[in-house]
């Protein structure tokens, strides 16, 4: 069974003080200064480790500390090099810190300092860069991330991970404290800010309101991500950035050249709305694994559970599918199933059979192996004229990132992938890494954010004939090349950002051009399209050198992400990575204070840095009574998780029982003041909040009522019309004899319930609009083809029946 950390006692102490923040927000592009804040306040030298989560994305390219008065820049080196430079200054009474990034993925680092002595103070500060992304609304979004949910370690997996040894304290009762500021630019304007956390006023600090700052309010800790959705006046706007080369830096390498940034929102006009004739085959791969019972928003008590979230979102996706096409649902746990042997014809009948089924799936598949169920979809023969469209659902909670993101590489020629995280934590390499490596989307959902209206998004993508023969051509003064960095745009899809890095490299030999061109040219249903965006020669110095950063990083991904990791580009990405600063998982940043008199005195203590635990995450211990039934005791000893219980016994209902049972009776026995066996009695009250929340997550809720936009989504056909029965008249809050009574002359029925349906999406849903667009567009197709002239009467005899104001025009009759 997988460990999923320590359960702190919050009277140890933490040698981590504070974090502090400061964010730089131009455009795009985010600069991040994190500074972590030390102090030993024991009686011995202590060795600290933080282990924390940064995105998939970001460029790590600055390390450096500041002990006992003493300012000291680490070096990047090759992994082995960095540890064992650690180590050995470590033995030799040294104080030392070390960075480095854990090696199956690439959004966990490791940050450790040695040899702190008593009342010893120490700042260490790390800086990375990242490329924002808006979301469909136009916001940019920027993720301080703070929530690592302890990963899977599939069965006959080697080695293990870091995060199972992360100790883990009740929210609220993190022993540092969290602050950030953020300065935001843009030529264009900075509108205004949102967040789920608290913040304080946006102030700016320009009359035009092109810059602003705003940071988190007093009191947040780090125990949930901090998001920032920053609006501007525009901000699907191409832009380009050349960024002068590092000075001192060789001519002629990345870094010592300048570096272009150009970014484009391609435009595919002549993208076919969704139609009755489109033709695919669209898999859905659902995480069933217990974690998935976790509520999908921690700080809201009601939120729904994620699976319920997912199921909810599948519906809507089923009854979105084009006629004609095929499909089938995977699930996947410890083991993995499938609706259908193989993929089925979208009927009427496997519709309604499927939607069932959808209702009735529960998170009852144990561990998160996503592995094994992507070999089997991608053993199934694809079918001609059906691309292949794979959506997933996931909480991203897997070990084995790489190797399930070079699966997907392997077969990225066959399909696309789409892929959901969901709830706070989700492994952004994971998400990002497999929608990357075949072409697709990658999106996440956190907090209040349904997942419905993301996941329809992306299936518009996947309903749009993909852009073949992407190419870039370059028109620049003589002297002067363009060296694509990276791949280049492997996907567009209609208004998605593409990112374009190059490396410009020559001498400008001409006085009289200025600017130079880059033209994106792709082939759209037979047509050739193009994008043109020019740019200034002139580049811009930056002493941060963000755009080659976020250069390398596209570099490195590419290298790092390879189908076949040949030595080659693994000595490429390891020059690429010592060169320009940019961690990459074969170096790390270490630093030893050599100007140390004497050695630090005494035996070293080691402090694992906690981090809080989320839902219903609260380490326990699993115990056998005499009679074999299993109960749950508190322990400080490393302790999986209940999400785990969950994961390893929800498919075997009379051992869940005992559990159950087991974990009633000994917070009976808290309730009665028994104090339970624990290592220090101080931990009795967090122990019974780890019974609490066990039995909290093992308890089966009530089922709640659908929602009204999802009733009236259950009852829509395949072909897209709605039939006139008494569920239908319910939901419109009539008898289903008031509606016959009215229907117009000449008029079937399904046709009069199929524009009632319609009118009430547009009056009584209009701002989940996103969610029913594809489906609105089913029903109108078979409309059209249905109800011949009588159209236009039935939505004004409809809007009389509903009390709406709908036009016949804005359904685009």
């Amino acid at each position: 069974m997988t460990v999923c950390g320590l359960l702190k006692n919050s009277r140890e102490p933490v040698p981590l003080q504070s974090i502090s923040v400061d964010v730089v927000v131009r455009g795009f592009v985010a600069d991040v200064a994190s500074e972590l804040r030390y102090k030993n306040e024991e009686n011995n030298p202590v060795e600290a480790t933080f282990v924390f989560p940064l995105d998939d994305e970001a460029a790590v390219y600055a390390f450096e500390g500041l002990i006992g008065g003493t300012r000291i820049e680490a070096q990047i080196r090759e992994k082995k090099e960095a540890q064992q430079e650690y180590e050995d200054a470590l033995s030799e009474g040294r104080q030392a810190f070390l960075l480095e990034r854990e090696a199956n993925t690439s959004d966990i680092f490791t940050c450790s300092l040695g040899n702190l002595p008593p009342n010893g103070e120490a700042t260490l500060k790390l800086r990375y860069v990242q490329a924002l992304a808006p979301e469909p609304d136009g916001a940019v979004r920027f993720v301080l991330p703070a929530v690592l949910n302890p990963r899977y370690v599939p069965r006959g997996s080697e080695g293990g991970t870091v995060t199972q040894k992360i100790p883990r304290v009740a929210r609220g009762e993190l022993p540092y404290t969290l602050s950030l500021c953020a300065t935001l630019e843009s030529s264009h304007g900075v509108n205004r800010v949102e967040s789920k956390c608290t913040l304080e006023p946006l102030r700016y600090t320009a009359e035009d309101r092109t810059a602003a700052q705003v940071s988190l309010a007093e009191g947040h800790q780090f125990d949930r991500d901090v998001e920032l959705l920053i609006y501007y006046e525009e901000v699907h706007k191409p832009s380009a950035v050349l960024e002068a080369g590092k000075p001192g830096a060789e001519s002629g390498s990345l870094m010592g050249d300048p570096a272009l940034l150009v970014t484009l929102y391609p435009s595919l006009k002549s993208a076919p709305k969704p139609s009755l004739s489109a033709t695919g085959e669209f898999l859905f791969l659902l995480d069933r694994s217990g974690s998935m019972e976790c509520s999908s928003d921690s700080n809201n008590p009601n939120a729904p559970q994620r699976i319920q979230s997912a199921k909810e979102t599948l519906i809507l996706l089923l009854k979105s599918l084009p006629l004609g096409c095929l499909f089938n649902i995977y699930g996947f746990g410890s083991t993995h199933d499938s609706f259908y042997p193989e993929s089925v014809e979208y009927t009427q009948q496997t519709m309604s059979e499927s939607l069932q089924r959808v209702k009735d799936l529960t998170a009852d598949l144990g561990g998160t192996e996503i592995l094994e169920p992507l070999k089997a979809i991608y053993g199934q023969p694809g079918r001609e004229g059906h691309p292949r469209q794979l959506f997933v659902f996931t909480d991203g909670e897997v070990f084995n990132t790489d190797e399930v993101i070079a699966e997907v590489q392997r077969h990225s020629s066959s399909h696309r992938c789409f892929s959901f995280g969901i709830g706070e934590g989700a492994s952004t390499a994971l998400i990002k890494g497999i929608a990357r490596a075949a072409g697709g989307s990658a999106e996440f959902i956190t907090g209040k954010e349904r997942m419905q209206p993301k996941a329809l998004q992306s299936l518009k993508k996947a309903l749009q004939p993909a852009a073949t023969k992407i190419s870039l051509c370059w028109d620049l003064p003589p002297g002067l090349e363009a060296v694509l960095v990276g791949p280049g745009p492997q996907v567009i899809f209609e208004g998605q950002r593409s990112l374009i890095y190059a490396q410009i490299r020559g001498q400008h030999q001409s006085s009289g051009a200025s600017e130079g061109s880059v033209v994106l040219q792709y082939v759209f249903q037979d047509q050739t399209c193009t994008e043109t965006m020019k740019f200034p020669l002139q580049a811009e110095k930056q002493d941060r050198l963000p755009v080659h950063r976020l250069a390398a990083r596209a570099l490195l991904q590419h290298l790092e992400d390879a189908r076949e990791k040949d030595e080659e580009k693994q000595r490429l990405a390891l020059q690429t990575s010592l060169n320009s600063g940019v961690v990459c998982s074969q170096t790390a940043y270490v630093g030893v204070n050599t100007e140390l008199g004497q050695p630090v005195q005494g035996p070293l203590v080691h402090r694992d840095i906690p981090l809080a635990y989320h839902g219903a995450r609260m380490p326990l211990l699993r115990k056998r009574c005499k009679r074999g039934s299993p109960v749950l005791m508190a322990c400080s000893a490393p302790m999986p998780s209940p999400a785990h219980y969950a994961d390893h016994y929800a498919g075997k209902p009379r051992l869940m029982k005992q559990i159950k049972l087991g974990a009633r009776g000994i917070l009976a026995q808290c309730a009665s003041k028994r104090v339970m066996s624990t290592r220090k009695s101080a931990q009795a009250p967090m122990a019974c909040m780890a019974l609490q929340s066990a039995e909290d997550e093992l308890e089966v809720s009530p089922a709640k009522e659908e929602p009204p936009l999802l009733r009236l989504v259950s009852l829509q056909n395949a072909d897209g019309s709605w039939g006139l029965d008494s569920n239908l008249a319910g939901l419109l809050g009539l008898s289903e004899a008031e509606i016959k009574s009215k229907t117009p002359e000449q008029v079937a029925p399904n046709v009069w319930a199929t524009v009632l349906a319609i009118l009430w999406l547009h009056s009584k849903a209009a701002e989940q609009r996103d969610e029913w667009e594809l489906l609105e567009a089913k029903a109108l197709n078979w409309l059209q083809a249905t109800a011949g002239s009588h159209l236009a009467d039935c939505v004004e005899t409809g809007n009389s029946v509903l009390g709406s104001s709908v036009s016949p025009q804005t359904l685009g009759l």
